[in-house]
């Protein structure tokens, strides 16, 4: 009979690529990886791995076993989620990948929830890339994940797991606090800050900041590659202008900081305040777009209690998280 532990680690071998992809996943020395899967060749009385160069490729035979070792896989969790339907109370471990803004709006609300309605029950959150945390939800790295998508920017679809909508999470332009704000002594000239507001404002009344006054303006974005950097450009390309980028980092609360500051415009998602006032200038922008936030894990875990918990709270702590107004 087949070795479920060994038809895994081909499983793994088929998603990840190479025997030490594999090793650093499952905490196995590359030697120990190469050991199983030819136990496993012996066992399916087939070849199941070629050399090919530096590397090893899948047999069209081993291509077969791994379709029905997901099936098996995928079974045996179905088995685990109706055993653990049947206790009273939800416990176990759930591990939760998830992107830096849910997890500083999103994730310490569900956290607390969880701890008073399900004491049992451990919650690991680690910080991932939406591509990366959806890649190790499918190859069983994580249980869950919190996952992004930006307006025009689908995410590669896969069949394994769902997708269940968390929060439409608006996006806005994101200026320096008002130069007027706090201001006591009246200055000679203009400052960086101030310009987006002087080059819209008509006569003497009241500025009104858009997209386009900030052209002239620099710019912190996302490191390129990503889907909110292509989108951001894309959306300032649209308005007749390619932002000056100075500043290029993943780290959304540095951003707030260039951008209060007075260093740099951006675009803000929402979800960064975590309920609070914000500390910049927002506006709104033409069509008002949205980023999706959903949650996806395996179909084959998307009934395990645990699972069900974490998600439930999820969801009321999204819907809790307040929008803050433009400007």
């Amino acid at each position: 009979m087949l070795d479920v532990r060994r038809l895994r680690l081909l499983v793994e071998l088929s998603d990840r690529g190479t025997l030490s992809a594999v090793a650093e996943a499952l905490s196995y020395s590359p030697s120990s990886v190469s050991q199983q899967l030819s136990q496993l060749e012996r066992e399916a009385g087939v070849p199941l791995l070629v050399q090919v160069g530096r590397r090893v490729q899948l047999t069209p035979q081993a291509e077969v076993l791994v379709g029905h070792a997901r099936a098996v896989l995928d079974r045996l969790e179905e088995a685990e989620s109706e055993v653990a339907r049947s206790l009273t109370a939800v416990g176990g471990t759930v591990r939760i990948a998830v992107f830096q803004s849910a997890a500083h709006a999103v994730v310490p609300q569900a956290l607390t929830l969880l701890r008073a309605e399900h004491p049992a029950l451990r919650v690991e959150v680690t910080e991932r890339e939406p591509d990366v945390g959806l890649f190790e939800v499918s190859a069983r790295d994580f249980d869950l994940v919190i996952a992004e998508q930006y307006p025009g920017h689908t995410r590669a679809h896969r069949e394994e797991l769902d997708r269940v909508h968390l929060v439409a999470d608006t996006i806005r332009l994101a200026l320096p606090p008002h130069p007027s704000r706090g201001r006591r002594t009246q200055r000679v000239g203009m400052s960086d800050a101030e310009r987006p507001y002087a080059s819209s404002r008509q006569g003497s009344g009241p500025a009104e900041p858009s997209l386009l006054a900030a052209a002239t303006m620099p710019w912190v974005l996302e490191p390129e590659g990503t889907a909110s950097r292509d989108w951001a450009e894309q959306l300032c390309r649209e308005a007749g202008f390619e932002p000056d980028v100075r500043f290029e980092t993943a780290d959304l609360m540095a951003h707030i900081r260039l951008i209060r500051s007075g260093n740099a415009v951006g675009l803000l998602p929402d979800l960064v305040w975590a309920g609070e006032a914000p500390s910049v200038t927002l506006v709104d922008l033409p069509g008002h777009p949205e980023r999706e936030v959903f949650t996806s894990t395996r179909l084959a875990a998307a009934a395990r209690p645990a699972v069900v918990a974490c998600r439930d709270a999820l969801a009321r702590a999204a819907r809790a998280t307040a929008t803050p107004s433009a400007r």
